[in-house]
């Protein structure tokens, strides 16, 4: 570790990684790991069991990197990897004599050719990749391994979209061997140019290896009886079982059963490079904000969906090309969610960095193993089932449906596997999707793109109401950085856009503290903001705000916690309410029971509105009445409808009255006409009189059976109504609403 370079030099080195990976995948696409290798193994005459031997080879060699990991310790990671990495390029060049081969000795002897050198390009890839491994955990800081693997993608995938085309082309206007030759041309002189990148990435320094620690069996022991690293090692297998072999017998899939030529079938391959490309992103985002696991599993349950498609896929087809791109696309999305995600649980928390280099190397061996394993099965069952063919409702079951079948299986059995790994999250595949699927995910990752793009005050402040429109929690961390934003608008503007996003723990707390600070202007906001949420977490922060050295924030934690409707705090707020002489508190306090529904302040809460002079006062406090009433929604109703037209709605309110009242007591009832007199005078636009009439008329109803507030209530209107007419319309506001609350519906 005293060799281990900065990470300043990391991130220095980081774009010579690009430029490495970029290089070598159009070496990997025209040679062993593209669709044309295995076309190319198709028209030497391979049978499915010798093509999924060959491509058996590779993964197979890496349990050389059991014996290998202490060797290139010592060796150097880099100097290793760049060497052998070296070496597997100039090992191609013998595949350029396959023509020949053919030609002097046959398609068998062209097997046991090809076998051969695949074979050794195997074995020196194993070296290359055992000390890449190790040096990668070293030479990617973790806090960016999210953010490396997806850009590093989008470089791949562009190149790879790239390199898949100009390959369709070759192979669709070539015949014979021909085009495969020069693409393994092509191939070889990048891929030294990729070595050449390679070399200027910084760390991979020799590691002295303990040799006492060697001989009690190194890691390997711990690796072994490490319960993560197992679930993740077998849950590694039923992934690669699921994927692999249809993955290397796809192409031939294609062109056998759906009937698309080599080229198209070469060219399908860039739906999946445009589904990593697109995701990327989002993908190597999510999984350093979230973690790796959930962004695993939800690559896991894409990869249980992909077989079915590759199965129920219609043959032979106009469209057959579009909609193999289309399904190519989604499996893009899914590779790259279980590579990214996988890569960083892996490399960020299931294998320890001080015992990296046996975990990688037991990591390392099990993946080839299980990876030759399942291209050997994949080839014995496509041979052995070459005969099956029914059709069974709307599915063909064939040779391939049974490798589909398998992959469907064993990606559903690894699922509760991989999820029991203890892993660098707490945020479940459940939540973790209800992240993306609740609000707008596509408003909110561009607001996201502009709150980086922002560059001055108000462009931030913009951004951040677009954040919360979003609805979505994708937003969270920007939402408590917005917070500690040196700016005050911004800070100001982010609770207020917090208030309107779904109720999240760690938002709350960080509005807590901000309401618990020494900052008025912002506390208060943050109490409106606490009771706008509407989360029970916010109780605790708001009674604390009634003890607040600021007036402002105790009216403001006073509203809240009303309007979140905590019953526990009526005994102090009642208490406030009596004593208090500041007018806001006061009206706070007022509001707040009400909200509450605290009977017990209706006499306190008349005298004030009594005593105040301000019309908008008065009318809180009005709301506050009708609230303990109940049915605030026909309050508010029938004040805009007295606010329009006062007399016609005054008019037409009464004489709803009277019909309920009739309804009410039947025969009993006597006051038809004065109802009807004060209906008739408030239609006649007489404000004055009508009002004079309906006092009258409340002193003559028997409002002490109507029980409890509303008696209270209706006794004081009528009280008023007589001593102040038509100067105070609340109290006609107020006892027209009381009464159609209290009568019955």
């Amino acid at each position: 570790m005293d060799n281990e370079p900065t990470t300043v030099e990391k991130l220095r080195g980081l774009p010579w990684s690009y430029g490495c990976n970029a290089a070598n995948t159009i070496f990997t696409q025209f040679t062993y790991f593209g669709s044309t290798f295995i076309l190319f193994l198709d028209m030497l005459g391979l049978s499915k069991s010798d093509i999924g031997f060959v491509l058996s080879l590779i993964p197979f060699s890496n349990l050389l990197a059991l014996f290998l990991a202490p060797v290139t310790a010592r060796f150097g990671y880099k100097r290793a990897f760049v060497l052998f990495f070296a070496l597997r390029k100039i090992v191609t060049i013998p595949l350029l004599l396959t023509p020949m081969v053919v030609a002097l000795f046959g398609p068998r002897m062209a097997f046991f050719f090809v076998a051969g050198v695949v074979g050794l390009f195997a074995a020196f890839r194993s070296v290359e990749e055992t000390a890449y491994y190790p040096w990668y955990q070293e030479f990617v800081p973790n806090s960016v391994r999210g953010k490396y693997s997806a850009t590093s993608n989008i470089v791949t995938a562009l190149v790879g979209v790239i390199s898949v085309a100009v390959a369709g082309y070759v192979v669709e206007q070539s015949r014979g061997l021909s085009g495969f030759m020069f693409l393994i041309i092509v191939g070889i002189g990048f891929g030294l140019l990729s070595t050449w990148s390679a070399s200027h990435i910084p760390g991979g320094a020799p590691v002295p290896v303990d040799k006492t620690k060697l001989a009690a069996g190194r890691d390997i022991r711990d690796a072994l009886r490490d319960p993560d690293f197992i679930r993740y090692l077998i849950g590694l297998a039923l992934i690669t079982l699921s994927t692999t072999p249809v993955a290397s017998f796809l192409p031939l899939f294609l062109q056998e059963k759906i009937g698309l030529s080599s080229g198209n079938v070469v060219l399908v391959q860039m739906g999946t490079l445009l589904g990593t490309l697109s995701s990327s992103y989002l993908w190597g985002w999510a999984a350093d904000r979230y973690g790796g696991r959930p962004v695993m599993l939800t690559g896991v349950v894409l990869f249980v969906l992909m077989p079915f498609l590759w199965w129920i896929m219609p043959r032979h087809m106009a469209w057959s090309l579009a909609l193999a791109l289309i399904i190519s696309f989604v499996q893009g999305l899914a590779n790259l969610g279980w590579g990214i995600g996988a890569t960083r649980l892996l490399f960020g928390s299931v294998v320890p960095m001080d015992k990296r280099n046996d975990y990688l190397a037991v990591w390392f061996a099990w993946a080839g193993l299980t990876a030759g394993l399942s291209q050997l099965v994949g080839g014995w069952v496509l041979d052995f089932a070459h005969n099956i063919t029914f059709q069974f409702a709307f599915l063909t079951i064939d040779q391939y449906a049974i490798l589909f079948g398998i992959g469907i299986v064993t990606a559903l059995l690894s699922l509760p596997l991989l999820q029991a790994i203890h892993g660098d999250s707490n945020v479940g595949m459940t939540q973790f999707a209800g992240i993306f699927l609740r609000g707008n995910p596509f408003v909110a990752m561009t607001s996201l793109v502009r709150y980086y793009m922002a560059r001055d005050e108000q462009a931030t402040v913009t951004t951040t109401a677009r954040l919360a429109n979003a609805g979505s929690r994708l937003a969270v961390e920007e939402m408590l950085e917005l917070l500690a934003d040196p700016r005050f608008n911004v800070r100001f503007e982010a609770i207020i856009s917090i208030a309107r996003m779904p109720a999240e723990p760690r938002l709350i707390e960080a509005v807590a503290k901000i309401l618990d600070g020494n900052n008025p202007a912002l506390s208060v906001i943050a109490a409106w903001a606490l009771g706008r949420m509407g989360d029970e977490h916010a109780l605790g922060p708001l009674r604390h705000g009634l003890d607040a050295r600021y007036r402002s924030v105790q009216a403001h934690s006073v509203r809240a916690l009303g309007k979140l409707g905590d019953v526990q705090v009526i005994p102090k707020l009642l208490k406030g309410l009596k004593n208090e002489q500041e007018e806001g508190l006061q009206l706070a306090y007022a509001a707040a029971l009400g909200n509450l529904r605290a009977t017990t302040a209706t006499s306190k809460i008349e005298a004030l509105l009594y005593e105040k002079q301000d019309e908008a006062t008065r009318l809180e406090l009005t709301l506050a009445l009708a609230r303990i009433v109940g049915n605030e929604a026909h309050f508010i109703q029938l004040w805009r409808n007295l606010r329009a037209e006062p007399t016609t709605s005054a008019a037409r309110a009464v004489v709803n009255l009277k019909k309920k009242l009739e309804k009410a007591g039947a025969d009993k009832f006597t006051l038809r006409e004065p109802f009807d007199l004060c209906a008739e005078t408030f239609a006649h636009g007489e404000m004055a009189m009508g009002v004079k009439l309906f006092g009258q008329l409340l002193e003559q109803l028997p409002v002490s059976h109507y029980g409890g507030v509303c008696t209270l209530i209706l006794h004081e209107c009528a009280t008023r109504l007589a001593e102040v007419g038509a100067e105070r319309r609340e109290y006609l506001l107020l006892a027209l609403h009381t009464l159609d609350a209290c009568l019955p519906h």
